[in-house]
């Protein structure tokens, strides 16, 4: 192997690995990402909230000012039947929600 043909395969190899770590750094901050503002469930406000929250008061009360979508689910844990979904900047008031999930 020649000095040019070996140096243009380091350069290609440099540029391969410097392009797989972008998008490694790229992957993983956009699946990181929580929600961004607060969500109330039921009289607890959760500040950039991620995950499942339970609530025992009812009717269950959920005021979404975050910016992603939050899903009421009708048992405790985020378990049983989804019932509705809450968008970002809205409220509701749910008899039978027990859970809120949100990503």
């Amino acid at each position: 192997m020649s000095e040019q043909e070996a140096t243009m395969r380091r350069i290609g190899l440099v540029t391969a690995s410097a392009m797989g770590a972008v998008a490694l750094a790229l992957s993983s901050a956009g699946s990181a990402a929580a929600a961004e503002g607060t969500l109330t469930v039921g009289l607890i406000p959760h500040t950039n909230p991620s995950g499942c929250y339970t609530t025992n008061i009812w009717p269950m009360l959920v005021v979404n000012n975050t910016n992603q979508a939050a899903t009421v689910f009708g048992l405790p844990n985020c378990q049983g039947r989804q019932i509705d979904q809450v968008g970002p900047n809205q409220s509701r008031m749910f008899e039978f929600g027990a859970s809120v999930s949100i990503p």
